[in-house]
């Protein structure tokens, strides 16, 4: 890469001590002039913006990219201090006595995937050096223009502990407020509020964005709001599955103040709301790839995270009636579900991806700049070649699988969170067209726990005989019937275990005599539907966030970027 060419260096103050500060268009780097061999981890991400590779750091060097610069002040002078009757230091140089000053604020990275806003004020000999160091910080930022400046803000204030409006006001508003960013808040006060309002009165015209502060059912409003208008405005129709959708031009922003914050945990690595915001104020992007769910020419819902049917469907069913419970209702209705043990007899058929887009099983996780994502969007191709296939040439490419399950999930993206930190498919990509379809077939309570377990473990979930996994481009499912495996359970342990059973599962009092299907779990949603079509659309939304960083072990930033 390239050098820059500077654009300002001056000896300024930081606490008293000199130190050499460089600006270029990349990068802002400060040394102390004297500095120990001590090795510090601080400030060490900010070569890397700058195309360099670094590492650990000498004690009072600090490197920030100009794209993690969050804004910058001019200080006002501070009074004298009055005289107390204490010793004073007594300045040594010029450079101690210095009265001008100003203050930038910037990223810093401190626990894993967790970002905080922190400050430091360069003191100046001269008023005229301070007001040209500012002029020319805030001349860079301004050739930012991926960064938002008009923003429209949806705050739940009843999702997840009922914090959002808090969370928003005393974290997210503050720094918005410092980055000069202008907002429009509105507080929703019904279900579907902001997808209603998206979808007929918004003006997104004005807007650079579209923020959410609240869990994931929050979030799928905005994408249901945001997609449903961007459709209506280009002519597309939804209820076409042969129709390519229009990718959104407003970038969304998620504010976790939620339950589980999926989707935020999954694209930026943690669900810290001060995280969230700095993704938003350095305007990062984060394509996404969208589910489109339907039944026969009928749209249903659109999916980003989780599709769910048998166990993770009958969870979402069973603690919808749990919901005074709070978030303890999933860890009731969880275990309940698990005692049932229903499976569901039906059919999959499913479109495989081809191409470069891995398979589920490899090592190869979706991080930040992933090769995969980034590449040409395959699932545009794909689809252009099919509408011009015969019908019987386009059947020939799909696959189909009959059998009873005990739970078919589609995840369009890791599903990481807190209790699952590798996720439902670990390998999952979030911009590469395409889902992996995983098919639980009917099996022991016990191996099913195992198989459970691993979702919170290291160890290879899909390394089960009746586990299988398919990365796809399009599935559809028809089922047959239900049962339940306590004709087994009767014949071995009598009519005790048929008490105990009927009383778990109250609904099916004869627990494997009534026919009957499960609901379909659409990212935390009960979608009342069994048979269903499914299509990816590649990077239909885009995210203010980079994916999750990698961790890395630096090398010094100033010797490589600055000096």
């Amino acid at each position: 890469m390239e050098k820059q060419p500077r654009l300002l260096c001056s000896v300024l103050s930081v606490q008293l001590r000199p130190y050499e500060v460089i600006l270029n268009c990349a990068i802002l780097a400060w040394k102390e002039t004297q500095t120990t061999k001590k090795h510090t981890g601080r400030g060490i991400y900010g070569a890397v913006k700058a195309g360099l590779p670094v590492g650990f750091l000498y004690t009072g060097s600090h490197c920030v990219p100009m794209c993690e610069i969050i804004s910058v002040q001019e200080k006002d002078d501070e009074p004298p201090s009055e005289n107390t009757g204490k010793w004073q230091k007594v300045p040594q140089s010029p450079v101690d006595s210095c009265q001008h000053a100003f203050t930038v604020s910037y990223v810093e990275r401190t626990r894993q995937h967790c970002w905080q806003c922190s400050e430091v004020t360069f003191h100046c000999p001269e008023l005229a050096l301070c007001l040209l160091w500012v002029q020319t910080i805030r001349e860079q930022l301004a050739l930012l223009t991926n960064r938002p400046k008009q923003l429209l803000v949806y705050i739940n204030p009843y999702g997840g502990k009922q914090r959002g409006k808090q969370i928003y006001d005393h974290k997210v508003a503050p720094i918005f407020s410092q980055a000069s960013i202008s907002t429009d808040v509105i507080v929703t006060e019904r279900p579907n509020h902001a997808r209603d309002h998206l979808k007929t009165e918004a003006d997104l015209m004005k807007y650079d964005g579209v923020v959410c502060v609240g869990g994931d059912g929050m979030f799928s409003e905005i994408v249901h709001g945001l997609v449903s208008r961007t459709q209506r405005d280009e002519g597309v129709d939804e209820n076409s599955m042969k129709d390519t959708l229009v990718p959104c031009k407003l970038r969304i922003g998620i504010i976790p103040a939620g339950s589980t914050d999926c989707i935020c945990y999954a694209t930026v690595g943690s669900n810290d709301p001060v995280t969230s915001a700095l993704h938003i104020v350095v305007g990062d992007s984060q394509s996404m790839d969208v589910c489109s769910v339907h039944d026969n020419d009928t749209f249903l819902r659109y999916s980003v995270s989780l599709l769910g049917y048998g166990f993770y469907g009958d969870v979402l069913t069973d603690s919808e009636r749990k919901r005074w419970l709070g978030p303890a209702r999933y860890d009731i209705s969880g275990v309940k579900t698990f005692l049932s043990h229903r499976y569901y007899e039906g059919t999959v058929s499913f479109l495989p991806a081809e191409g470069n887009s891995g398979t589920p099983r490899d090592k190869f996780q979706c991080r930040s700049g992933c090769n995969i994502c980034r590449g040409p969007s395959s699932d545009k191709l794909v689809s252009k070649d099919e509408n011009n296939l015969p019908d019987a040439e386009r059947k020939d490419d799909w696959t189909v699988i009959r059998g009873k399950f005990l739970a078919i999930n589609a995840a369009s993206m890791s599903c990481a969170c807190p209790r699952s930190p590798k996720g439902l498919s670990p390998a999952a990509h979030l911009a590469d067209g395409t889902a992996d379809l995983i098919l639980v077939r009917k099996c022991s309570r016990l191996d099913f726990l195992r198989h459970l377990l691993r979702h919170t473990n290291k160890d290879d979930q899909f390394d089960h005989s009746f586990v299988e996994v398919y990365r796809v481009r399009q599935f559809h499912f028809t089922p047959r019937y239900q049962d339940c495996d306590s004709e087994v359970d009767l014949r071995e342990s009598g009519v005790g275990s048929k008490r105990f059973l009927s009383q778990i599962c109250r609904e099916h009092r004869a627990c494997g005599c009534i026919q009957a299907q499960s609901n379909w779990n659409c990212d935390g949603e009960i979608l009342p539907h069994s048979a269903i079509q499914v299509r990816v659309h590649c990077q239909l939304i885009t995210l203010f966030a980079r994916g999750i960083e990698e961790q890395s072990v630096f090398e010094d930033p100033y010797a490589l970027c600055a000096i």
